[in-house]
């Protein structure tokens, strides 16, 4: 076994995971500006309307809510920032098993578990807020794609883990 090559590995993936919630992050501080470009591209009256109606229909209605709210309450966008902030801080807790991923295995088991609870959150709170089905599906494969490279990463480090045993024992 290449333990060096396996730590590169393992150090990609977590890097990868982290600029993911780092990306989704701040994609949650120019939501007026993203969510108009959003319709223009996949909202009303675009090819996606002619494919996909429900979906260019959600998307418009979106835009009109986060249009109206920003225009007569814009301190709700508040809690957006405050979402941006939770991702980036979930990235930074990375570090450590970036750093060491044998001693702060417990930082990507923590990951796992994360984007394993959003699945059931997505799928509780999403009806209670009016969410399509179609969305909530969206909103839950964020769990499913993250949790990907947490599984290998993880698979990884307990390889590492086990080979670093085996030499500990061995004469």
């Amino acid at each position: 076994m290449n333990v060096t090559k396996t730590y590169r590995i393992v150090r990609l993936l977590l890097a990868s995971f982290m600029f993911g919630l780092i990306v989704s992050g701040l994609t949650a501080f120019p939501l007026v500006i993203e969510v108009n470009l959003l319709e223009k591209i996949m909202g009303r009256g675009s090819f996606v309307e002619t494919i996909w109606p429900e979906m260019a229909q959600w998307i418009s209605f979106v835009r009109q809510g986060i249009i109206e709210t920003n225009a007569k309450y814009p301190f709700m966008l508040y809690g957006t920032d405050w979402l941006a902030f939770a991702h980036i801080t979930i990235a930074i807790s990375f570090i450590g098993p970036l750093r060491d991923p044998i001693r702060n295995i417990w930082g990507v088991q923590f990951g796992m578990i994360a984007c394993l609870l959003l699945i059931p959150l997505a799928l509780i709170c999403g009806p209670l807020r009016g969410i399509p089905f179609f969305w909530t599906i969206i909103d839950c494969s964020f769990g499913i794609v993250g949790i990907i490279p947490l599984i290998i990463a993880y698979r990884y480090i307990k390889r590492i883990m086990l080979f670093e045993q085996q030499q500990a024992i061995a004469p």
